[in-house]
């Protein structure tokens, strides 16, 4: 594995000669690369099936710096940016991951595109930023069930709470307005059945020509971890 700084990029090699484009593996909100890709597996999967890996942590997140501007279209083209020497990609989002993954095809030479745990709408819309900045400082847990959602996740071991805030601020600034003909690569959603974050992401099938959704066994956190977000998108990968 070797890693890259600003943003922080960790690349795996193939175990042997390569069956396709590398991966690229976008994680979620106030988590980070190792978290949710490294920890759980998913590199040694692809790279045992002749893949390259590619695992960013996402600006403002685990080892890599804030942008000054946070909105998504920023973030995308900063993503854009780390990648770009690639002449094809896969790209797997989760959650924030995913929002983020929805504009990169028209940045990046995309194959085939997963989202899983997408929300179809900003779910960062109704956060008190400041009441959970508040909280990271010393202060009470926020009344507001969402914000206080938000407050122990920015304030979790190893996390800094600014740099999330900041992200959120950007969030806010572009929320996710899904529109059709922003995708035309094969793709595929995925959901975990007990997930209320993804609530609703049927709508977004068919903005996405030729696309499909499985439903997994899962929570939001459990469809992450669990074997059968990695096997479906595994499939869905190599399949010619």
């Amino acid at each position: 594995m070797t890693l890259l700084a600003s943003p922080a990029v960790r690349r795996f090699a193939p175990d042997g000669p390569a069956s396709g484009p590398p991966v690229l593996l976008l994680h979620g909100f106030a988590s980070d690369g190792p978290t949710d890709w490294v920890s759980t597996g998913w590199p040694s999967a692809l790279t045992a099936a002749g893949r390259a890996v590619v695992v960013p942590d996402l600006p403002g997140h685990g080892s890599s710096p804030p942008l000054a501007d946070s909105a998504p279209k920023a973030v995308v083209a900063e993503l854009a940016r780390a990648v770009g020497e690639l002449s094809e990609v896969d790209v797997v989002g989760y959650s924030l991951g995913a929002r983020l993954a929805w504009e990169l095809p028209p940045l990046l030479p995309v194959r085939r595109l997963v989202l899983g745990g997408l929300s179809p709408h900003e779910p960062f819309g109704a956060v008190d930023v400041e009441a959970a900045l508040a909280f990271a400082r010393g202060g009470r847990l926020p009344a507001d069930p969402l914000t206080a959602v938000i407050a122990r996740m920015i304030t979790a071991p190893g996390r800094n709470p600014s740099a999330l805030a900041h992200c959120i601020e950007g969030l806010r600034r572009e929320p996710f307005t899904p529109h059709a003909g922003t995708i035309t690569v094969p793709t595929r959603f995925i959901a975990g059945q007990d997930d209320p974050i993804s609530q609703g992401i049927e709508t977004l099938v068919p903005l996405v020509p030729g696309s499909d959704l499985l439903r997994v066994p899962g929570d939001h956190g459990a469809t992450l971890r669990g074997t059968p977000f990695r096997t479906t998108t595994l499939t869905f990968l190599t399949t010619p």
